[in-house]
């Protein structure tokens, strides 16, 4: 695939996605937003892919948004920001948030560099994060005089709770990769030659030892079921879909795999394979 403001390749049942304007810091264009939004929808349509890695090329993960615009970055009336030119959702109502979000397929954050602002709630929706130890973080937007976006104001306190969430929205500063891990934000640090490798390593874990179908019901119920107040929303679909997937084919093959202790090989694709009990929660 060819995109202006990221690149696109699949390998290995890998689908790496880099943000790919170096020389910017790969700072956010609608333009990308929009190129993120198609790319995640399209490795959620090829069975070729069980995993999505995105990643950041040069120094930095994402620096936030262009504000080449300079103070008029922000304003859409101005006619100097780049931040919303073209940003129309090709294909989801949500944009990038609810392609990633709505993924069938896990998805790795590999944070580089820098993520800040924008660069780092686009990844928020994203089912794992780790850092290099260069990797920086901030929720800078009370220092621009702005509101979280993207969704964060839900994603950031459901994945590092409330108290945390605050400290970091409310100073704005910018943070270490190890505070980062200590606050709940990113799962690993490791050194800068081990990222990429290390989110490989990961994505490769799941592709030889899960279920795609089972994966992509198993990320779905904990992001859309986890925030529920009681389990009985849950509840109502797990028995019916364990029953389901019992008769199915994938089911037999890992019970097999397991007292053959081999590696499984599950036949079923999210393509065509998912159940017909499957409801997504209600928006």
């Amino acid at each position: 695939m060819s995109y202006e403001h990221i690149l696109y390749e699949v390998g290995d049942s890998i689908a790496t996605i880099t943000l790919n304007r170096p020389d910017k810091l790969n700072a956010y264009t609608a333009t990308m937003g929009v190129e993120l939004e198609d790319a995640f929808i399209a490795a959620g349509e090829d069975d070729a892919v069980r995993v999505i890695v995105v990643t950041g090329a040069g120094r930095g993960f994402c620096a936030g948004a262009d504000i080449s615009g300079g103070a008029n970055a922000f304003d859409t009336k101005s006619g100097d920001t780049k931040m919303f030119q073209g940003a129309k959702p090709r294909r989801s109502g949500g944009g990038f948030v609810q392609a990633i979000y709505d993924s069938k397929k896990p998805s790795i954050a590999a944070f580089n560099g820098p993520a800040v602002g924008v660069g780092i709630t686009l990844a928020l929706p994203m089912d794992i994060k780790i850092a290099s130890s260069d990797a920086r973080f901030g929720f800078v937007f009370a220092r621009r005089g702005l509101v979280p976006e993207a969704g964060s104001a839900w994603f950031l306190p459901r994945l590092v709770g409330l108290n945390q969430a605050l400290r970091w929205c409310l100073s704005g500063r910018v943070f270490s990769a190890q505070e980062a891990f200590e606050g709940g934000l990113v799962s690993e640090v490791v050194a800068p030659d081990r990222l990429l490798p290390r989110a490989r390593e990961i994505a490769r874990e799941m592709i030889e030892n899960t279920a795609p179908v089972s994966a992509a019901l198993t990320r779905h119920m904990l992001w859309q079921y986890g925030a529920q107040p009681t389990p009985f929303p849950v509840m109502a679909i797990d028995g019916a879909l364990s029953l389901e997937l019992g008769a199915g084919p994938d089911v037999k093959e890992g019970v097999a795999a397991f007292l053959e202790k081999r590696k499984p090989e599950f036949p079923g694709k999210v393509s065509e394979g998912m159940p017909q009990s499957f409801k997504p929660a209600p928006r």
